[in-house]
């Protein structure tokens, strides 16, 4: 076993997935393939309310003042989004998206944008890509993108069948995106306390409403800007931690 190997085999399921949807994609009714879709944005809206309730967690409760498990989880956002905006991360996915379909000549820029910055996003966003990768780096296990590796997977292949080639290529930020949390699981080992690891949880949860959100076409919200909320959340947690007594 090598370092990485779980964010190999991640790749590997979504370029797979991928694939299997694009050929079967032809096959499957248009408003079947909308379905799908429909589905896996209350699916994701799901998974986002399931990472909420994290700000209600003993160990992350008890480690700031009262009431910070929200207001740690909103001022993360926050400045994350401010940082996102200028750095203008989510135009900075969409030009890549638009550099990938030219070099390969996708044929549908709008969906091929949407499979790409939808799925690039939903596989990237949420405690077990980083988790997963810094425990990869750590060498204590993978299997937790093991886990993320099959779920990914199967979302790939529904993704596909409506959005094409796109989703395969999500493949490349998925991938330096991991990679980047696992070089850091290997250089720096375990540096989140449990409180730290609920407060990235919670902000990842708030970004996943917000792709369910997109994903269901109510509202168009620039997750990508929000990205580095995920450094900010630990960050913040450990400051608000120095307030209790």
């Amino acid at each position: 076993m090598f370092v990485g190997l779980g964010t190999v085999i991640n790749i590997g399921t979504i370029i797979v997935g991928a694939s299997i949807g694009v050929i079967s994609g032809n096959r499957i009714p248009e408003k079947l393939r909308l379905r799908v879709v429909d589905i896996l944005g209350c699916i994701t809206l799901v998974n986002a309310a399931d990472n909420l309730r994290s700000v209600e967690a003993h160990s992350f409760v008890r480690a700031v003042p009262q009431g910070w498990t929200t207001l740690g989880t909103l001022a993360a956002l926050i400045i994350g989004g401010v940082v996102g905006y200028f750095l203008g991360i989510e135009e900075r996915l969409e030009q890549f998206g638009v550099f990938i379909k030219g070099k390969f000549g996708a044929r549908d820029k709008g969906t091929f944008l949407e499979g790409f910055m939808a799925s690039s996003l939903l596989f990237a966003i949420g405690p077990l890509a980083i988790l997963g990768s810094v425990s990869d780096g750590m060498h204590t296990g993978i299997q937790q993108l093991v886990l993320k590796s099959t779920l990914d997977g199967f979302a790939a292949m529904a993704f596909a069948s409506s959005f094409g080639w796109g989703v395969a290529f999500s493949a490349i930020p998925v991938g330096i995106y991991q990679v980047a949390w696992t070089v850091i699981g290997f250089f720096l080992g375990n540096i989140l306390a449990d409180y730290q690891v609920q407060a990235l949880t919670a902000v990842g949860g708030v970004m996943l409403l917000g792709i369910g959100l997109r994903l269901l076409q109510i509202k168009f919200i620039d997750i990508g800007d929000l990205l580095p909320a995920l450094i900010f959340a630990p960050i913040v947690a450990l400051v608000a931690h120095q307030f209790v007594a």
